[in-house]
């Protein structure tokens, strides 16, 4: 048995509100790859060369300029995360619907008719999913990595300031 889906037949099979819903999602996906990967980066030079608090800085807001680098459009990753599946939901259902139209007007319910159209559908969630996930892994780890490090600096603060 040979499988012909791919997420390609998704902008091809779909209907127009399927198709935006599929766009809005690829646009998510590459946005948040690249927020993701430019973190990565971000991280490891702070890694190489960390930071240090020097007695010449302003103590009272260092932390907060330091960490805000850091902390920049990671919102996106929040938001993708959490509209995601439901924008994927969305199509999935819009597909449904537009499957039972279709089923309906052909009063046909066979397989041939119903699984091109449910597979389109599905489709539209599992982008949703490989949006969500990887946006929410990653926000929870930088936010993470950003609140250490933060901890880390306000430490190095109240040492200076002692």
């Amino acid at each position: 048995m040979q499988n012909n889906f791919s997420f390609l037949s998704i902008f091809s099979l779909s209907d127009p509100v399927v198709l935006v819903s599929s766009l809005l999602l690829v646009a998510a996906s590459i946005i948040s790859w690249t927020i993701i990967i430019g973190k990565l980066r971000l991280w490891s030079l702070e890694k190489a060369r960390p930071w240090k608090i020097v007695a010449s800085d302003n103590l009272d807001t260092i932390a907060d300029q330091v960490i805000e680098r850091y902390d920049r459009n990671l919102w996106f990753l929040s938001m993708s995360s959490v509209v995601a599946p439901f924008v994927g939901l969305f199509g999935t259902i819009w597909g449904i619907m537009q499957l039972f139209a279709a089923i309906g007007a052909t009063s046909s319910t066979s397989l041939a008719v119903v699984a091109p159209g449910l597979s389109v559908a599905l489709g539209t969630t599992a982008l949703g999913l490989m949006v969500a996930i990887p946006a929410a892994i990653f926000y929870q780890y930088f936010n993470k990595k950003s609140d250490d490090l933060y901890n880390k600096l306000e430490n190095q603060i109240k040492e200076k300031k002692l």
